[in-house]
């Protein structure tokens, strides 16, 4: 047997024993400010630590979620709770003025990370960063080992720095959040809903462009084919908020 098959068999088997046993995802607060990190498992999937939680400057969490789990995970910011009822609000990402969101998705705009985690039957991780939401705060998705065509989903710069006045979302006064253009104008055109629904009659809005120059790697509109998505094999991901760069 060839050297090269041989060492592939190996470490298709190696993966294959660590999605057994789900895989790791590392959360790491670079920025200045807290994060309240929101969880949404999709379909039937679970929602670790119930949806949501505190990640103060500096800190991070290892959460495992099982195999073949799918789902999004997107930063909150500006958050008050009360320490009791964990009842309050944030200004950026809000779930329901939950602490834990408990499968309730951020308002948004908000910056998503998204992900299909592989199987032993079909090992292939899939994720990426989208701004078909709009934007809060940066964040990448960076695998930690793996094989595949593996690279680092990200929108690492702060795109609340350049978002046109259009699609300004402000609180006291403080740019916090960027909105799509889908969000800002509600239409067909904008949002690849309607008789636009396909990659041929939806084209990215001069908001969208702006955008992808700024966040390369992240989806701009629904129809991005930019090879924005991602596919590793790898134990570990680390999801990082407000990476360096």
């Amino acid at each position: 047997m060839p050297t090269s098959i041989h060492h592939f068999i190996v470490f298709y088997f190696l993966v294959s024993i660590s999605l057994t046993d789900g895989t790791e995802l590392i959360m790491v607060n670079n920025c200045k400010e807290s994060v309240w990190p929101g969880i949404l498992g999709t379909g039937e999937n679970p929602s670790p630590k119930d949806g949501g939680f505190h990640l103060a400057s500096g800190e991070e969490v290892n959460l495992q979620v099982p195999e073949g789990w799918s789902g999004r995970i997107w930063g909150r910011q500006g958050c008050y709770f009360d320490e009791q009822t964990n009842k309050g609000s944030c200004e950026t990402g809000d779930c329901g003025g939950l602490l834990q969101c408990k499968g309730i998705s951020g308002v948004p705009p908000t910056t998503l990370v998204e992900m299909t985690l592989g199987t032993p039957q079909s090992p292939l991780h899939f994720y990426d960063v989208s701004l078909v939401d709009g934007f809060n705060l940066p964040v990448s998705m960076k695998p930690v080992g793996g094989g595949g065509a593996c690279g680092v989903a990200s929108c690492e710069a702060d795109l609340n720095v350049y978002c046109p006045s259009a699609l300004v979302v402000e609180r006291n006064k403080k740019v916090v959040g960027c909105k799509s253009a889908c969000l800002a104008a509600k239409s067909d055109r904008n949002c690849c809903t309607g008789e636009f629904a396909n990659a041929k009659s939806c084209k990215p809005s001069v908001f969208a462009r702006l955008f992808k120059t700024i966040c390369p790697h992240a989806y701009s509109y629904a129809y991005d084919g930019s090879q924005v998505l991602k596919t590793c094999m790898a134990p570990r991901y680390v999801i990082t908020f407000c990476p360096p760069h």
